[in-house]
């Protein structure tokens, strides 16, 4: 990536983002490309080289997300994403380390953003076993009493096979589960003080992460 030390996001990087989501168009992108060159993307590329040494062992090596949006089957056809986000990950679901920076400041998260079929079977048979299950549980109830917020695509009913009664049914409702923490813009996005906001978060989610890494692991599927 880069060797130049995160400063933090630019000046402007909250301002492009008030006017992408305003006019979410090309003119606009490209009258506008050099400020997201230097107070969004490099900033951002600089951040996640200086986290990577220490959460990329186990997990692979960090990447900025595209800013373009795939809008071949999406009812929305804006073309550009209105946040910019960089993740280290093995392979999406076992674990993420994610950082986001848009007009709403800075979110961080961390977990199973998404499931294949066979991510989501070991990740029911973990959770049903007495041992891993039980200590999902406890990594989350740490996350909820720092800040973080729990979230993820779930079932309405009980999924097929397990007990009406069984002691972790909510969570095995889920066919996504992660975490998140949020802070509105405020001085410190545009500081070096951001790059220790993002490592303490990501330090708090490594319990979660390492969890999925261990018992749900990347996709047979995403590897084809």
């Amino acid at each position: 990536m880069t060797g130049v030390p995160f400063t933090g996001f630019g000046e402007y990087a909250v301002d492009f983002f008030d006017g992408l989501e305003v006019d979410n168009s090309k003119t606009y992108w490209q009258d506008n490309l050099p400020t997201y060159r230097t107070d969004v993307r490099a900033p951002m590329e600089a951040l996640l080289a200086e986290l990577t040494p220490e959460f990329g062992p186990g997990f692979g090596e960090g990447k900025v997300f595209r800013p373009h949006r795939d809008v071949r089957f999406a009812r929305d056809k804006s073309p550009y994403k209105t946040h910019c986000g960089a993740v280290v990950e093995q392979g999406r679901g076992g674990g993420a380390y994610y950082v986001e920076v848009s007009s709403a400041g800075l979110r961080v998260g961390g977990g199973c953003f998404h499931l294949q079929p066979d991510q989501l079977a070991r990740f029911r048979r973990a959770v049903d076993a007495d041992v891993h299950g039980a200590e999902l549980e406890r990594i989350l109830a740490r996350l909820r009493r720092s800040g973080w917020e729990i979230a993820g695509e779930a079932l309405k009913t009980r999924p097929r096979g397990f007990p009406p009664d069984h002691p972790r049914l909510d969570l095995l409702r889920h066919r996504s589960l992660y975490a998140t923490k949020a802070w509105e813009p405020d001085d410190t996005l545009h500081e070096r003080a951001c790059l220790t906001r993002v490592r303490a978060a990501w330090r708090q989610v490594r319990a979660f992460n390492e969890w999925a890494r261990d018992h749900v692991g990347t996709s047979e599927r995403s590897r084809r």
